[in-house]
């Protein structure tokens, strides 16, 4: 009896284990979901059936608004608790300042649940959220341009708070200091931010420079462990992409720009009278989605006037329109709380149609260089220079002593226990696999080789081994296996020089061989080659410029996943991008090399960004009744085509080195220019319902769902999506002949008569009416733009509507124009 006991008790735990190993198998990974819901949120209810004034602020603080905010966490709680299993969920956060929602974290299954429940909108997986200037405010006019119509920089921004989602900001930098002796004079009554204090951010951190700061971190610890040793429950920042964002935008003028012991110039932001508001939402472990919108839905409650997003989805929405993804539907109410939004389209370039910015409600930038580089010399001891790329001090001597050439190849310790891997045998990446009495004191050449190739090894390793082993400086050369590599200048502190040229580094490779002597194994007995290392930290001004970087995102622009394309021009604008002075967070945890430093100079879209955020910053500030869609309209019609040349500005191709000119889906409307956005004659207007009338044109997509995803329903549906009222048209596929209406204002102080012209696109014909006209301050002008196809094309055609004043504003209106069938 008691065997039989035991038997049964044994099979049965054996049936209980197979039923555990069943159910572990089967469990789900559970992920962070974005939830839409029905209802409006705090800074658009009004109470009851009066219409909401775009633009308004209301009082978060008020006792009404109070009750609403509360109201509608309670109806997330009670939805989420009587249509989710519990335990099965975690609410992370509840949206309720400009759009109803909330992230939860969760099951796939239960969020297949969620999709059905009543109220629900919309439920979006989070597809985690990514990072996307001593001489820039010179390069864009300012300091002569707006800074002078604006009191000169001691006033350039005053009064305007721009907020900066990002990683955080170092408030110890000298870029947001508070100058006592140049008291900030705009009463902020209307901004209500706060500061919230944390490791490395004392509450002393809002400074006044700082209005206000805070961290959102809940989706991040959600999904991922947080290192408490850098990912700061603060707004401190860590990576330093933060602050070097908030300062091109805001920074305080004239800061000193000091690396390693080097006086590199002065740095300023675009408006570094303006104030920044800080909302951290990307970690060094981690970014989520579910942090940048909640800190978006928090930053227009606070009242920001700008908002700065250098970061974001780099990729289309899986499953829905790009248009209707929870990022840009944030974007969208942002922009009818009054908000001029600007994001960066990414760095995915030069491939078409990898922008991540899609709406034509949020300003997408494009980065370019400018004409400032920084070339190294490596001279060879028969007196030839060859071109290269390093921040870094000459060698002892500043070129007029040489020193040894040693390829790394040929100092290799013979009997070392290392793996022989590029790694080891060319790429300087490890102290152990050289011989020290053959390098020290040695310029060493490197060869970029696997390692670089796949991205595991880094100049820095080269530094340090160049440090242990006591090279006099290094030079990293290309490799005919790879071929050309990009090189960009970044600090050294010993000296060094990249050689990314095939062609110049076979000038080195030629020269090297014939001053050493190998004995019949092929080892070096004698090395007779020398070379010195020049300055490479001087800046050269010269060249044409601007050229669209080779890493920008480029267009169309397109509304899904399948890469179908949507009649919005994206980029919008150019800026500049490539190598950018600014701030830096001296822990630079992603970036060892700028460890210790204050300073950065990077590239990158997430460059480009503050720029045009800092710009819109003054043109606020001069003209404060504008709204969004005129600060982004005057930006547009005054920006410029062409180069420092007077030639059309040409965008770096897929080959490296490679040009070719540039079309608006590489630069949108050009490269900014700040003096003439100031005063632009004429401005296209567009309001939150214009872009539902956008919406509600757009082909296949029906009228609930626009109803669904904004709660205004399709009451004035445009004939096209062309017709909405932007500084541009853009047409993906023109079926013979389309009658296109635009609608101007004129911002001027004096009435105006304007000649209208047009650059025509290949393969249509395009007719203005009227011809001419006059407009008189503050009136408006329709425009009937009637475009015919001639022929059918296999690619965009370009072209350009020119309006011309008789007080000498000019304004243009970029043509992008696909003809698929004849008229």
């Amino acid at each position: 009896m008691g065997r039989m006991s035991i038997s049964l008790s044994s099979s049965q735990h054996i049936v209980l284990l197979l039923s555990m190993i069943i159910v572990v198998g089967f469990a789900e990974d559970r992920a962070i979901y974005l939830v839409l819901m029905e209802g409006d949120p705090v800074a658009f209810h009004g109470g009851g059936s009066m219409p909401f004034e775009e633009g308004k602020r209301l009082d978060p603080n008020s006792k009404a608004s109070k009750t609403h905010a509360k109201n509608l966490v309670n109806s997330h709680d009670q939805l989420l608790q009587s249509t989710l299993k519990l335990g099965s969920y975690n609410k992370i956060y509840s949206f309720k300042h400009i759009v109803n929602g909330f992230a939860v974290h969760t099951t796939p299954s239960q969020a297949k649940v969620l999709e059905s429940a009543p109220g629900v909108k919309l439920v979006e997986k989070d597809r985690g959220a990514k990072l996307m200037t001593t001489y820039s405010p010179q390069y864009l006019g300012l300091p002569t341009g707006v800074w002078s119509q604006e009191g000169g920089d001691r006033n350039a921004g005053e009064g305007i708070v721009i907020g900066v989602i990002d990683t955080g900001i170092d408030p110890m930098h000298p870029s947001f200091a508070y100058d006592p002796t140049n008291p900030f004079l705009s009463n902020l009554s209307r901004f209500s931010g706060g500061c919230e204090t944390g490791p490395r951010f004392p509450m002393s951190s809002c400074n006044g420079k700082i209005v206000s700061a805070r961290y959102f971190s809940a989706g991040a610890q959600a999904i991922a462990t947080l290192n408490a040793s850098m990912d700061f429950l603060s707004p401190f920042d860590a990576v330093g992409h933060g602050s070097h964002v908030a300062s091109t935008a805001a920074g305080n003028s004239g800061v000193p720009v000091i690396m390693n012991g080097f006086f590199y110039g002065f740095a300023s932001g675009m408006a570094p009278r303006a104030r920044i508001a800080v909302y951290k939402a990307i970690f060094p472990s981690v970014g989520t989605v579910a942090d940048v919108v909640s800190a978006i839905d928090q930053a227009i409650i606070d009242g920001v006037d700008i908002l700065t997003l250098s970061v974001g989805p780099d990729a289309p929405p899986e499953d829905t329109i790009t248009l209707f993804n929870v990022f840009d539907i944030f974007m969208l109410f942002a922009r009818r709380a009054g908000v001029y939004v600007v994001q960066a389209v990414g760095n995915q370039g030069p491939d078409p149609s990898t922008v991540v910015s899609f709406s034509p409600w949020a300003v997408g930038v494009a980065a370019c260089s400018t004409d400032r580089s920084f070339p190294g010399t490596l001279v060879l001891g028969d007196g030839r220079r060859i071109s290269g790329v390093g921040l870094s001090g000459p060698t002892l001597g500043n070129g007029l002593l040489q020193y040894k050439l040693v390829l790394a190849k040929d100092a290799v310790k013979a009997n070392g226990t290392f793996p022989r891997t590029p790694q080891y045998v060319e790429e300087c990446q490890y102290p152990m696999a050289l011989d020290p009495t053959v390098v020290q004191g040695s310029i060493v050449i490197c060869t970029f080789s696997a390692g670089f190739y796949n991205g595991t090894s880094t100049v820095t390793a080269i530094i340090d081994t160049a440090r242990v082993l006591g090279f006099t400086g290094f030079t990293l050369v290309a490799n005919p296996a790879y071929g050309d590599f990009i090189a960009e200048p970044i600090p050294f502190s010993v000296p060094g020089i990249m050689i990314p040229k095939l062609a110049d580094a076979k000038i080195l490779s030629d020269y090297y061989e014939q001053q050493i002597y190998r004995d019949p194994s092929g080892l070096v007995r004698r090395y007779s080659g020398r070379a010195a290392i020049g300055d490479g930290r001087l800046a050269s001004f010269q060249g044409k410029a601007p050229t669209v970087s080779r890493f920008s995102s480029r267009g169309p622009d397109i509304i899904d996943n399948s890469r179908n394309l949507v009649d919005v021009l994206k980029p919008d604008i150019l800026a500049p991008g490539h190598l950018v002075w600014a701030a830096w967070s001296p822990m630079s945890i992603f970036d060892p090399i700028l460890m210790g430093y204050n300073f950065a100079l990077l590239s990158g879209t997430s460059m480009a960004t503050p720029h045009v955020s800092g710009i819109a910053a003054l043109i606020k500030q001069f003209n404060p009744s504008w709204t969004p869609s005129m600060i982004a309209s005057a930006i547009s019609t005054t920006a410029s085509k062409y180069d420092n040349s007077g030639e059309p500005i040409m965008a770096e191709g897929v080959e490296i080195a490679s040009l070719y000119p540039s079309t608006p889906f590489d630069i949108g409307a050009g490269l900014i220019n700040p003096t003439h956005a100031l005063d632009p004659g004429l401005v296209f207007s567009s309001g939150f319902e214009d872009y539902i009338s956008f919406l509600c044109s757009l082909p296949n997509i029906d009228p609930p769902t626009v109803k669904a995803m904004t709660g205004r329903s399709c009451n004035n549906s445009l004939p096209y999506p062309t017709d909405l009222n932007l500084p541009s048209i853009t047409i993906s596929a023109l079926n013979g002949s389309r009658l296109v209406k635009r609608s101007i204002k004129n911002v001027a102080s004096k009435p105006e008569t304007y000649l209208c012209s047009v650059l025509q696109p290949r393969g249509l014909t395009v007719k203005l009416s009227p011809s001419w006209f006059s407009i008189a301050p503050q009136g408006t002008q329709d425009l009937f733009i009637q475009l015919n196809a001639t022929e059918t094309l296999d690619s965009f055609s370009f072209g350009e509507i020119v309006l011309t004043g008789s007080l000498d504003h000019i304004v243009r209106i970029p043509l992008s124009i696909l003809p698929v069938a004849v008229s």
